[in-house]
Formats: C-alpha cells, sequence, structure tokens
C-alpha cells in the first residue's frame, strides 16, 4: 500500500508534463500556420523576405501603354483657363 502512495505524485507529474508538452506542441503549430498564412499573405502583395531576413518588394507589371498614358498625364502643363 504504501508504494502506491508514493507513485501517485510521479503520476500527478507526469500527467502536467505531458500536459505543457502537449499545449507547447499545439502552440508551435499554430504559430507555424500562422507563419505561412502571413506569408502567403504578403506575397499576394509582392512582399517576400528573404533567407537573410532582407525584405524583397516585386514590381507589378505594367504595359508600355499604360504607362505612358499615367506618365503623361503627369508630365503635361495645364495652362489657366484665363491665358488661352
Amino acid at each position: 500500500m504504501a508504494g502506491i502512495g508514493n507513485l501517485i505524485p510521479l503520476i500527478i507529474l507526469l500527467i502536467v508534463v505531458g500536459g505543457g508538452g502537449f499545449v507547447g506542441y499545439q502552440v508551435y503549430l499554430w504559430s507555424e500556420e500562422m507563419k505561412d498564412r502571413g506569408k502567403k499573405h504578403m506575397e499576394k502583395k509582392n512582399v517576400s523576405f528573404t533567407k537573410d531576413g532582407g525584405l524583397k518588394v516585386g514590381v507589378k507589371e505594367m504595359k508600355d501603354e499604360n504607362y505612358m498614358d499615367k506618365t503623361q498625364k503627369t508630365t503635361e502643363l495645364q495652362v489657366p483657363a484665363g491665358l488661352e
């Protein structure tokens, strides 16, 4: 009887350590999932992280015609209405 009484604290310790390990593993899995989700979200915005910790920003492709239209609109000289 005395031997069983000495094992109860050991069993409780193993249950607590096992529960802590399970919770820690679940937090690890959740953080990895969040990392992957964040990475996919940033890639949609053409931003990615390099292996050395740097940040790489991509440029969206723009057709030459659209580029010329946008730059031409900003470089045109606007003449005030009274000076025409």
